[in-house]
Formats: C-alpha cells, sequence, structure tokens
C-alpha cells in the first residue's frame, strides 16, 4: 500500500505537524511506502530518515513571510502551491492508494483541494482544529477570551471582531474560508470527503458545523510516543507545568494565577506572546523552547502537575497525553479533548479554565500522597490501553485498506457507489 501524507512542514513546530511526521515513521514501519509532501522547505525531522519514506519538498514560502497584500492573496488562494503539488502527484513512480492531508493554512491554501479530488485517490483529512469550518481556525471569540457559537460565515460571524490579529486580517480569512467551502462542497459531492476526528467532543462539534459537507467521519487517537526514562516522581515536583504556546486561549495566564493562588511556583515550557507578562510576575520561571528530552527530564524531576486549562475548544494536546503517560497528574480543561483521557480524582482533574477551581486543584496537589497516587494511577492506566504509535499506525492501515478496496470497488462498478454518511 502507497500511501501520500501531505503536510507543510517536516519537523514538528506543533501538534499537528507531531501527529503528520509520527504518522509517516509508524506507516513506514508497519510495511507501507509512504510520500511524504512538504510545501514549505525548512528543517527536516529525523523521524524521516527511513528506507520508506520518500520526501519531497515543494519549496514554497511560508506565506506570513511574504508582503501583506501578497500573503493575503496567497492566503486564499494559492495557485502556485496548487500546481507544484499536481506536478509531484504526477511524478509519483506508482499512484497512491490514499491521500492524508494534516495541514493547509499556512501556504497550501484551499486551492489544493481541487488537484486531489480530481486524482480520483482517497482523500483523508485529520482535524487538528477548526480550520474545515471557522475562518480563524479555532471557534474562538479573541475579542471576548470566549469559545465561539456563532454559524461561521453567517452574518454574525461576518460582524463578529474576533480575529486576533485586526478586522483586516479577519476578512481575509473569510475570504478564504468562503473559497475553501465552496471547493470542499464540489469536491464532497463527487467524492466522499473523510475527516479523522482526534477525540470525541470535536466529533460532536465539528459534525454539527460541517452540515453542509458529505463527509464521512472518522475517530483516531493522536499517536502518544513513550517518554523515555523512568516514570516521574510529583511528590517531590516543585511546580505546577505548562508546556506550550504561551498564550491567553491556552491558559497560560491562569496557570500563573491560581498557582500563586495556592502558594506554587509555576513553571513554563515554551514561549508566545504573554512570555514578556509572566516573566514579570513573581513564582513565575520560563524556561523557553526546549528539546523534547530536556522537556521530560525537567518534567520528571520539577512538576507536581501538568496544568492544561484551554479556554478554547482545544482538540487533542499531546503533551497532555504524554504526560499521563510518564506518570504526572494532569489538571486539564473541561473544554479540551484532553478531559477525555484525565480521569477526575484518579489521575489529575477536569475544571472550568477559572482561576478559583485550578487554584483549588493546585493546592490540594500540594499533599504528596495525592500527587504520587494520582500519577501513579495515570501512569497505569495509559498502559492498560496505550496510545502509542503502533496502534495509531495500525487503526490508519485499517481505515486506508477499507477506503482504497471502497474506491477499487467502485471504479468497477460506478453504480453501486454508496452515499457518504
Amino acid at each position: 500500500m502507497h500511501v501520500v501524507i501531505l503536510a507543510e512542514f517536516a519537523a514538528a513546530s506543533g501538534g499537528a505537524e507531531k501527529v503528520a511526521l509520527e504518522s509517516a515513521r509508524g506507516l513506514a514501519e508497519a510495511g507501507l511506502a509512504v510520500t511524504y509532501i512538504q510545501a514549505i522547505s525548512g528543517a527536516v525531522d529525523p523521524l524521516l530518515d527511513h528506507a520508506g519514506i520518500q520526501r519531497i519538498d515543494l519549496g514554497l514560502p511560508d506565506i506570513w513571510s511574504l508582503g501583506a497584500a501578497q500573503a493575503a492573496a496567497a492566503g486564499i488562494w494559492h495557485a502556485a502551491a496548487a500546481r507544484r503539488l499536481a506536478a509531484a502527484l504526477a511524478g509519483l513512480a506508482a499512484p497512491p492508494d490514499c491521500i492524508h492531508l494534516h495541514q493547509w493554512t499556512r501556504t497550501l491554501s484551499p486551492a489544493i483541494v481541487p488537484v486531489l479530488s480530481k486524482t480520483g485517490v482517497p482523500l483523508v483529512v485529520t482535524l487538528h482544529d477548526y480550520a474545515l469550518a471557522c475562518p480563524n481556525g479555532v471557534y474562538y471569540r479573541f475579542d471576548r477570551a470566549e469559545p465561539c457559537g456563532l454559524a461561521p460565515l453567517s452574518a454574525a460571524c461576518l460582524a463578529a471582531p474576533c480575529d486576533p490579529r485586526s478586522r483586516g486580517h479577519k476578512l481575509v480569512r473569510v475570504a478564504r474560508a468562503a473559497a475553501l467551502r465552496q471547493v470542499v462542497g464540489r469536491a464532497s459531492r463527487r467524492h466522499p470527503l473523510h475527516v479523522v476526528h482526534v477525540c470525541d467532543a470535536s466529533r460532536q462539534r465539528l459534525g454539527a458545523l460541517l452540515g453542509g459537507y458529505a463527509l464521512t467521519h472518522h475517530r483516531i487517537d493522536n499517536p502518544v510516543r513513550l517518554p523515555e526514562g523512568p516514570a516521574a516522581a510529583p511528590a517531590r515536583g516543585d511546580a505546577i507545568a505548562y508546556v506550550g504556546r504561551l498564550t491567553r486561549e491556552k491558559g497560560a495566564d491562569l496557570v500563573a494565577d491560581a498557582a500563586r493562588r495556592a502558594g506554587l511556583p509555576a513553571l513554563f515550557i515554551g514561549a508566545g506572546p504573554l512570555e514578556a507578562e509572566l516573566r514579570a510576575r513573581d513564582g513565575v520561571e520560563v524556561i523557553g523552547w526546549q528539546r523534547p528530552e530536556a522537556v521530560w527530564a525537567t518534567l520528571r524531576t520539577r512538576a507536581r502537575a501538568l496544568a492544561a486549562p484551554s479556554r478554547w475548544y482545544e482538540t487533542g494536546p499531546l503533551t497532555v497525553y504524554e504526560a499521563l503517560a510518564a506518570g504526572i497528574p494532569v489538571v486539564a480543561s473541561d473544554r479540551s479533548g484532553a478531559a477525555e483521557k484525565v480521569r477526575h480524582g484518579r489521575t489529575g482533574f477536569v475544571l472550568a479554565p477559572e482561576v478559583g477551581p485550578l487554584a483549588e486543584a493546585f493546592t490540594a496537589l500540594r499533599d504528596d500522597a495525592l500527587a504520587a497516587s494520582l500519577g501513579a494511577e495515570a501512569r497505569r492506566l495509559f498502559r492498560t490501553a496505550p496510545m502509542g504509535l503502533d496502534a495509531h499506525a495500525a487503526a490508519l492501515r485499517g481505515l486506508y485498506a477499507r477506503l482504497s478496496g471502497a474506491a477499487a470497488g467502485a471504479m468497477q462498478h460506478p453504480d453501486s457507489l454508496a452515499q457518504p454518511r
């Protein structure tokens, strides 16, 4: 079986890229032929160094490196990206059985959808966020610091000043979303579009938002690479840890406020818009981005718990799952997909993303026995149902086999094509 994985980067700077890379490696190790197409030139993760993986670089720029007008035009419809992708697919030594898209917002744009549709190959899209429906991609009102409840591209949506940058930026994103709706709607009527949800909550939420498309929905967990080394020792940890971009929608400020109220230091691993503000606070330590092995060495010795109090409907934050696997209790937002993996009171706490409830949880975690028991149970439960790379690759392989078999049958018997559910 030959699978094309299409992403914009070949190095992990976020969860979507990490999943694309891990998937490529897991599928290659399972014996599939994998072609990894990266849209934007740049660093290449060692995970792609495998005999079963061919890598193609489309040589496109990140649109944010372009001037404002050029970036806006390319973001809405990047014709060059469509041409280069079409040429890359046409030049493959063997046709793919499936194409799996992970990213498209940084340069590929809606222009690639007709290219992918014309191949006639089953197309799978993992929904790492809400960009297939929502103009700003996260279904979140940055102007109100709360989740959105508007119908995408409705009159109320168009009027809402919800973009984190500016109203002008919102207009560009609205135009991109409108273009995407048109081409996806046309493509999904021709061939079923298969979307993969990484948590149950996003499947329910996005299922309602994407009702105008002919879609088939699938549910597959993101892969979790078990951190190497011994189990963590949360009872000896001295801080509440946070890993990721330092933003308000991810709740970084909530961690600092709640940890101070609980009388515990807050340790931030990452960078972002709130970095200067956080560094200026008492009881806060910001150590910036670190290599994965350094992150886990720090968390194993210093984290009493990992906090992930997202204000937005985050889909599947990998760090949360990795922390549980390492034996670190997690305090998660009840709006996040991560809440589905945290057992409240057994492996951590699932709470509203507000300072009061978070501070109560952090205060409870000052008890060494509780921190130790939550961490041990988290590690034990993860091992009873691991979300590892092997399981992820097996689920994908099964999905691709079903879709490629159905496509082959449809080509032999055009009248027998079932309607997508």
